[in-house]
């Protein structure tokens, strides 16, 4: 005891709890916390799927390098290094310090070179921890059935494999060249170190240092022969066509094929340098050297292409490049699934009194939608909003049957937003024990009357509806808004705290969410969200769970990272519970001869020249349970997914019906589909090469018409409504229509609506001028009467806005509707004052889309019992 030394035992304690406690918190908490969470959400395997494949694919390419550099190191420092001359073998003392200093090399470097080829191992397996799920592609994905035309090879080769033999090459030749260049200088270190050696290296060395020569090479030649896979997604002759054209495959691939050989022809040259004794020459060696540079230098001179292209491309450009065109026509058409488009020629008649009559009175006209939900936003919040702490992040679309058919509606969750409390009632209680959920959702038809108030199908927080909604469990702990933690249930709520919201916030009865169940997990969730009162707090039981990750796009996200996500979520209305769907994406970047994009569908926005859309994922509002369901079998990635992690994902036939009959095709997809098909659809070199029918979309008030849902019979199924995405496209630099775009997921030959995406372009006759938005836009300013209208309502302190102009084909004539909204200065709370619809070069404005009919009618008729008249026009009331 009198040798106990107090201050040392008690530094060297804190040391090692403070090493503990610092591995723990960076290296163990967030896993325990992600195990956990993947376990409520009953997807404890897939992350433990996760983990292992992750790990181990990076552990064992460590490995792997670790062996390579401590094999070659080792070796070269214990056998091969050691020439000792016969005068050194029979002299005592030279032999022993011979031998001294040769021990030195042989064991006792080894605590020098195994750390460095530990570190060497690390840094090399780096870019395979990052691209481990690319990986998964590699091992798991299978042939597409589509070959690519240059080379023959499957396109899922370049989806799947050539992007990790990219790597694997990288760092192969890294490797060799880092583990020569070691060996080298071991080698040379030994000849200058140890004493007496011979001058010439052992023939065990040669043929060392051969070999890791041998395969420097060889990792040279398979980089060359990847770089003419690397052809394939040349850009070199946009803006005109995507991939090699004549110059790529009559002149660069050549110069490929010639540094191939020179590479080869210098391993050749120079191991016969080494081992010949009497006839050594370097010049074949100088020769072979300066034909690879020469090769390499002249891919990257543009004097000779740029002759090719001037004298012999461009003269007859479409003729040579036929075969190149048509190859990126046929990959990208592939690439962005627009194989399959129905293309209907649309026969416009000029009188449209027969239009007018069939669809005045087609079942359901009501539907077409007058509401849009960029304004009706406004109102919701402002007459349905109900509780400062509400708010609707964003309003919906879809379909639903009601009143005996399917009828378009806006829709919206009531979701929690802790930000719009007073600053002094945005305490820590309020914020994760008392207000940590939204509740219901409102309901209203997107097809309404001007001059009315908006006519509810759900409402208020005693989810009122006149038309048969109602739902079960109408909290909602998961959406759109961008939640906070919530601990739930606790006691706060439990005993009716003062100030806690009656009905609308009873206390969690779901099963999702990490249970805290332990003083253990207390302390540790407290770590992890750096907050201390998740512990001291009384009103936390044991029976509270921890909900985390609420917004749905960052949960759906952190469970399966490699799917791109649709920008749009939207809800659904059961009798049970109310759900999220959304459209998830595969991308690649590597599908041959596509032409890339880069918009948004991509977090970083990365190029991409391939893309599906084959998982709807359905996320529970109240639990937040995640369910995916495989809506593309076709897609070779998902698939690659699917056979890596069984279980996670599901058939779409295991969808329950009720969420089946609100898929939709999504509108982010549909927008990057039309985005490339304006060029592509013009799918022989001659008129792709010419240009001459290239579309844009349409812009109105320099604002682009994105795509848009509505819901409509059109005459496919038997009075069945059909809920699809329309896109307008005009001519390039030319305002008139070219053609409309229809997406949908009804399956015509069932007219079931079990989901079959799938896309119909009406294409309008060049010989017959159909009116643009812009253009139905400047007809509607230029009305007289219309702007003596719009001129008196903003005089009485209202602003009037044009909503979204919806455009909608008829049976031969165009149809387009655009509401007007007046909106209060003070409020600023928009009100639906008018709808304006025109065909042809008719406008009129109503309050009605009937009464609007009627006189459209009325104005063909007048123009067909006196033709010389001009273009009528009227004002409603």
């Amino acid at each position: 005891m009198r040798n106990w030394k107090p201050l040392p035992v008690l530094i060297g304690t804190i040391s090692v709890l403070t090493v503990l406690y610092v591995a723990f918190y960076f290296l163990f908490l967030d896993f325990f916390v992600d195990l956990w969470w993947f376990r409520s959400l009953d997807f404890e395997a897939y992350f433990w799927l996760k983990f292992l494949y992750r790990f181990i694919f990076s552990g064992a390419v460590t490995v792997f390098f670790f062996a390579v550099f401590l094999f070659h190191f080792w070796i070269a420092s214990r056998y091969l290094g050691f020439s000792a001359s016969d005068e050194i073998l029979i002299d005592d003392q030279k032999r022993r310090r011979f031998q001294r200093i040769a021990d030195i090399f042989m064991n006792g470097s080894t605590k020098v070179y195994t750390p460095i080829s530990l570190i060497l191992a690390i840094v090399i397996a780096v870019p395979f921890y990052q691209q481990w799920e690319q990986a998964l592609l590699f091992f798991f994905g299978s042939n597409s059935g589509i070959t690519e035309p240059l080379y023959g090879n499957d396109v899922s080769f370049y989806m799947f494999q050539y992007p990790i033999y990219l790597l694997i090459q990288k760092e192969l030749l890294v490797s060799a060249a880092v583990v020569l260049l070691g060996t080298s200088a071991l080698y040379w270190a030994e000849h200058i170190v140890i004493p007496d050696q011979t001058q010439n290296l052992p023939l065990g060395a040669k043929i060392h240092l051969s070999i890791l020569f041998s395969f420097v090479i060889l990792f040279v030649v398979w980089g060359l022969l990847l770089e003419r896979f690397g052809l394939l997604y040349q850009d070199n002759n946009q803006p005109v066509f995507f991939g090699p054209g004549f110059v790529e495959l009559r002149y660069n691939l050549p110069l490929i094929w010639l540094a191939i050989a020179a590479a080869l022809a210098i391993l050749v040259t120079v191991i016969f340098y080494v081992f010949s004794v009497r006839h050594r020459s370097k010049a074949p060696t100088l020769i072979a050297l300066i034909s690879f540079v020469a090769a390499l230098w002249l891919q990257h001179v543009r004097l000779v292409p740029d002759l090719i292209e001037k004298l012999v491309v461009k003269p007859n450009f479409s003729r040579i490049e036929a075969n190149s065109m048509q190859n990126n026509i046929n990959a990208t058409l592939a690439a962005y699934d627009l194989t399959k488009i129905k293309t209907i020629d649309f026969k416009v008649d000029i009188d449209a009194t027969k239009d007018i009559e069939a669809w005045s009175t087609k079942k359901h006209f009501e539907n077409i939608p007058v509401w849009d939900r960029e304004f009706l936003i406004d109102s919701y919040m402002q007459l349905q909003g109900i509780r400062p702490y509400y708010d609707f992040p964003a309003v919906d679309e879809d379909r639903y049957f009601i009143n005996g058919h399917h009828q378009q509606v806006n829709l919206a969750a009531r979701e929690i937003n802790i930000d719009k409390l007073p600053k002094e009632a945005q305490n820590w209680e309020n914020t994760h024990l008392r207000y940590t959920h939204g509740y219901g959702a409102v309901i209203s038809p997107a097809a309404q009357d001007a001059g009315i108030p908006i006519v509810w199908y759900l409402r208020d927080l005693d989810m009122s509806s006149q038309v048969g909604f109602a739902v079960k469990y109408p909290d909602i702990y998961y959406g759109k808004g961008q939640y906070q933690y919530a601990l739930v249930p606790n006691k706060l709520i439990t005993e009716g705290i003062s100030g806690t919201p009656a009905k609308d916030s009873l206390n969690y009865q779901g099963n999702s969410g990490i249970p805290i169940n332990s003083y253990f997990r207390k302390l540790l969730l407290s770590s992890y969200l750096k907050d201390e009162k998740i512990f001291l707090s009384p009103n936390v039981t044991k029976d509270s769970r921890l909900l985390i990750r609420r917004n749905i796009k960052e949960r759906v996200t952190r469970l399966t990272p490699f799917l791109h996500l649709d920008k749009d979520p939207y809800l659904v209305v059961t009798k049970d519970r109310f759900f999220w769907i959304q459209d998830a994406y595969t991308t690649s970047s590597f599908y041959p001869l596509s032409l890339p994009v880069s918009n948004d569908i991509t977090a970083d926005q990365q190029q991409f020249n391939y893309i599906r859309n084959p998982v709807k994922i359905v996320v529970d509002a109240y639990d937040g349970r995640v369910d995916y369901y495989i809506s593309d079998d076709n897609d070779p990635i998902i698939n690659a997914y699917q056979r890596a992690y069984p279980g996670v994902f599901k058939l779409l036939t295991d969808l329950p019906e009720e969420l089946l009959q609100h898929l939709r095709y999504p509108r982010d997809f549909y927008h990057t589909q039309m985005d490339v098909y304006a060029k592509y659809h013009q799918n022989s070199p001659q008129l792709f090469y010419e240009q001459a029918e290239t579309w844009q979309a349409p812009v109105v008030q320099n604002e682009a018409v994105l795509p848009y849902f509505i819901t409509m019979d059109f005459n496919h199924c038997n009075d069945e409504e059909e809920f699809v995405l329309i896109n307008p496209m005009t001519p390039v630099n030319r305002n008139n229509l070219s053609m409309v775009g229809l997406a949908g997921t009804m399956d015509e030959s069932k007219c079931d609506h079990s989901y079959k995406p799938g896309i119909t372009v009406f294409q309008f006759p060049k010989a017959v001028q159909v009116n643009g938005p812009s253009q139905v836009n400047a007809l509607i300013d230029q009305n007289p009467e219309i702007a003596a209208q719009f001129t008196l309502w903003n005089q009485q302190g209202s602003e009037i806005k044009k909503g979204r102009m919806v455009i909608l084909p008829m049976d031969n004539s165009i149809l387009y509707v655009q509401p007007i909204y007046m909106l209060a200065t003070q409020t600023k709370m928009p009100e639906l004052a008018r709808v304006i619809v025109s065909i042809g070069n008719q406008v009129v404005m109503e309050k009605t889309l009937q009464t609007a009919f009627d006189r459209l009618k009325d104005l063909f008729v007048k123009r067909a019992n006196a033709p010389s008249s001009g273009v009528s026009s009227a004002e409603g009331k």
